[in-house]
């Protein structure tokens, strides 16, 4: 789906003020019905991670934690059925599933003999069952669920869309009768870093020559396009597209045919 840049906008201006609630995505649907679900969550899913990154450091100083973990306590002492972690995060605007870990590892430094490592965190961030705590169990998980932006079941459903995606790709390319590698395909010939498919016969798209594919299940903001460039594509450019202008310079040398690639 294409947004214009005035589309977007107001979406995320709509978004400032909105908890990270799946009660907010039903009010944002209301709000915008030409837009589709997956649309708005992905957006709001972006403009959310954004405001946790220029926030996060302040959640994570040792006053913050030590005053998190104390209002933790004395909220599981009253009722230790009641959401306690959730209801601090939201009301600290800070993610549930981030918030569960602060405490969590809090928790482990005081009761286990030597520091928690990351592996085992997020082995009970995903199965909280491992805590050996009931009632924080249960806070984690009420936290986890909850949360729709950060946290082991948000990463899950993220890895399953992704390969749904690339699948249909696979589909699409396969019905038009494109000729493709694949990653496993580009990795066995030793490819390091590669994209999701690459056309062993480039096509025209639009006035553009495109020799390869990379697939992103999710909304491609200005920010994410930039992160993206940076990241993966200019490299993806400078290995892949270098090789096809070698591959047409040696075919022109010995056949005196020529063939012409673009540039960016």
């Amino acid at each position: 789906m294409i947004l214009t840049k005035a589309q977007y906008d107001e979406i995320a201006q709509c978004l400032v003020s909105v908890p990270p609630t799946r009660q907010s995505l039903r009010k944002l649907k209301q709000r915008f019905p030409s837009q589709s679900q997956a649309t708005l969550l992905s957006i709001f899913s972006q403009e959310y991670q954004k405001h946790i990154k220029r926030t996060h450091a302040k959640h994570h100083t040792s006053e913050a934690i030590e005053s998190y973990y104390q209002r933790y306590l004395n909220g599981v002492g009253k009722n230790g059925a009641a959401p306690v972690l959730l209801e601090l995060a939201n009301e600290v605007d800070y993610a549930p599933s981030l918030m569960a870990r602060i405490i969590l590892e809090r928790f482990l430094q005081e009761h286990e003999e030597t520091p928690p490592s990351k592996s085992v965190i997020n082995s009970m961030l995903r199965d909280p069952s491992q805590i050996p705590d009931g009632v924080l169990a249960n806070q984690v998980y009420q936290c986890v669920v909850n949360d729709c932006c950060y946290g082991p079941l948000v990463d899950c459903i993220k890895h399953a869309i992704g390969h749904e995606h690339e699948v249909l790709l696979r589909d699409l390319l396969l019905e038009k009768n494109l000729s493709f590698l694949d990653e496993d395909q580009l990795r066995a010939k030793g490819y390091d870093k590669t994209p999701d498919f690459i056309l062993q016969v480039p096509v025209a798209v639009e006035g553009h020559i495109i020799h390869w594919i990379e697939s992103k299940a999710s909304f491609g903001d200005e920010c994410s396009h930039h992160a993206y460039l940076h990241d993966q594509f200019w490299s993806y450019w400078n290995r892949i597209t270098f090789c096809i202008h070698y591959l047409c310079l040696l075919w022109n040398t010995l056949l005196g045919t020529p063939v012409w690639v673009t540039d960016r």
